[in-house]
């Protein structure tokens, strides 16, 4: 019973600093700042020049461009690369029918010569009994 009293002395003491605290006129992170920036004029704006805006524009605009020929070409690259797996599909899927197209040729002349050789001894076993008779 007494430690937990002791817990809640702490607790109340560590509450009732961070509540003083929190009074103080410090800023919190939250807070936009009281002190305008120094490159501001009275009224609160920043007024470039003509000279500054056109420099501005052209800046952005290469940068614009620059992006989207980076884009461009990736783009490129993703088409190339989407044609090119499709295509290394397409040639497995080729090797994949050739191999059974094999497989099933191979399979066809052998049963051809089992069946002729089933054929062949069932002739000569009906030859055979017909002739005994």
């Amino acid at each position: 019973m007494r430690k937990s009293r002791l817990n809640y002395r702490r607790c109340k003491k560590i509450l009732s600093i961070v509540m003083l605290l929190s009074f103080l006129k410090s800023p919190a992170f939250g807070e936009p700042p009281t002190v305008p920036p120094p490159n501001l004029s009275e009224g609160g704006t920043r007024l470039y020049s003509d000279s500054e805006i056109d420099l501005l524009i052209d800046e952005i605009s290469e940068i614009a461009l620059e992006a989207i020929e980076q884009a461009a070409a990736e783009a490129a690259r993703a088409a190339a690369l989407a044609a090119v797996e499709r295509e290394a599909g397409a040639l497995r899927e080729a090797e994949r029918w050739r191999l059974e197209a094999e497989t099933a040729r191979k399979n066809g002349i052998r049963n051809m010569i089992l069946s002729g050789l089933v054929c062949l001894i069932g002739g000569f076993v009906a030859g055979i009994a017909i002739n005994s008779n």
